[in-house]
């Protein structure tokens, strides 16, 4: 109930965007609501695969290997290598996400899974070789990295809690 209710509330404030842009009648609202529709129609089939794939993952990894590795007794070594998992996972939201998702329909613990999302958002090395290395000095790329190491753990705890 309480996401129904959130995500009516993101619709009424969407609603009240798009009628104070029509107010302007500069033809933004229009042009608005045609990059919308070009975004949610390249998206969809993105979650779609997303979606199923961490379906189809969740049965191809055996169990009892999640629930040995990240399982929810896995403690500090189980949420240690989730955040070095999602460090190594290259790719977006639709990936990151249906990984986790499949993990923890696999058995993964909450902490764990939670590590692994923190750590797949924070720090991809992916990124940071793709893109910071290559645009930022390289001293502050290594302090970001190095302030963001705890967050995954951070993260965790309050997931067991």
């Amino acid at each position: 109930m309480i996401v129904f209710g959130f995500t009516f509330f993101l619709f009424a404030i969407a609603g009240w965007l798009v009628w104070l842009a029509r107010a302007r009648a500069d033809g933004v609202a229009e042009q608005g609501l045609r990059l919308a529709w070009r975004d949610f129609i390249d998206l969809i089939p993105r979650l779609a695969v997303g979606v199923i794939g961490s379906g189809f993952l969740a049965r191809a990894v055996p169990q009892d290997v999640i629930l040995a590795w990240l399982g929810p007794g896995s403690g500090v070594p189980g949420v240690s290598l989730a955040a070095l998992a999602g460090a190594l996972t290259p790719g977006g939201p639709v990936v990151g996400f249906a990984i986790g998702a499949a993990a923890l329909k696999a058995g993964a613990g909450l902490p764990q899974v939670m590590a692994f999302v923190t750590g797949w958002s924070l720090y991809t090395l992916q990124r940071v070789l793709v893109w910071e290395l290559p645009t930022m000095p390289r001293r502050v790329v290594l302090l970001r990295v190095a302030v963001s190491l705890p967050f995954p753990f951070v993260v965790a705890g309050l997931a067991w809690l």
